[in-house]
């Protein structure tokens, strides 16, 4: 949470000299929320919730439901999958008393095609003003890693970063396999081009495995701490090399892969982010596999703590 605030301060400085009042307002507001947080009995500077909740769910949940389940099973929020009916999930969020935590969203960088809504973006930017929300960017469109499209995914993020600035919202690059940002090593070569300070990187285990047969995972994460604003994780085997994802994403406390060891290399290099829990293609009832993911976050956590 201290993380967080020091942003916002810092993008309250960078905007002062011309911004409009509301900008400024907007982002008083966002600080004056998060030095609530800051101060509060029993917050919690490594929120876990989850995401990609909704596609595989078997019950097939509304926003309404998925929230009453969350609440039920102690998450204090969600992320949501792309830039549609954003609103109506904050208000089912909003009605539970839980927390957006994020969005993820495509941004095309190949030449000639359009990089995103703008419009959209726009409108999504000021429904989530002042809420802290982080966007998590998925940059295709061109080979993977190809440092030759680094100058046009600069004035894409640019501008991006300017449009989201009033918002208080950090845009991160999420790596994700067969996509440009393929690796963390692009997420970090690019956002320090970029150098926006409301633009940050996401380290993500399930594509890292994928892409990554090191299994080193600490250099990188150092390399990145300086952008690295949220991490997400699952159960996972150490090695698979059949294609999908069944065994690279698991209900967490499940699979070979230590997750409780990452876990203590990111609170030895100080990581002060939040915890994601990746929870694409686990089908079944999404209670039950929430539910055991949360029992084995219970414990895993602890690996967070002094």
């Amino acid at each position: 949470m201290r993380s967080t605030l020091a942003y916002v301060l810092v993008v309250l400085l960078s905007v002062t000299a011309n911004a409009q009042i509301p900008d400024i307002c907007a982002l008083s507001n966002s600080i004056q929320t998060l030095m609530t947080e800051e101060t509060s009995p029993g917050a919690d500077e490594h929120p876990f919730f989850p995401f990609c909740i909704d596609w595989h769910d078997a019950k097939k949940r509304s926003f309404e439901q998925q929230a009453q389940m969350l609440k039920e099973l102690g998450y204090p929020g969600v992320g949501h999958i792309w830039l549609d009916k954003v609103e109506e999930r904050i208000k089912t969020l909003d009605a539970a008393q839980l927390k957006l935590f994020q969005i993820t969203m495509v941004v095309e960088v190949a030449p000639g095609k359009t990089p995103y809504d703008a419009n959209r973006f726009k409108a999504v930017c000021n429904a989530i003003q002042g809420r802290g929300v982080q966007f998590c960017l998925l940059l295709n469109g061109m080979p993977p890693s190809d440092p030759n499209v680094d100058p046009r995914a600069v004035d894409i993020l640019r501008a991006m970063s300017d449009q989201a600035r009033s918002s208080g919202a950090q845009l991160l690059l999420y790596p994700h396999q067969s996509s440009w940002i393929e690796r963390i090593e692009d997420s970090i070569r690019v956002a320090d081009k970029v150098d926006r300070p409301n633009v940050g990187v996401m380290f993500n285990l399930c594509h890292w495995l994928r892409v990554d047969s090191s299994r080193d995972y600490k250099p990188l994460l150092k390399q990145a701490m300086p952008r690295l604003w949220a991490v997400s994780i699952n159960g996972a085997d150490e090695f698979d090399e059949k294609p999908g994802w069944d065994r690279y994403i698991q209900p967490l406390g499940q699979g070979s892969f230590d997750v409780g060891k990452l876990l203590r290399t990111l609170k030895e290099l100080g990581y002060k982010g939040s915890i994601g829990l990746q929870c694409y293609g686990i089908g079944g009832d999404a209670r039950e596999h929430l539910a055991r993911s949360m029992t084995a976050w219970q414990e895993l956590s602890k690996n967070l703590k002094d």
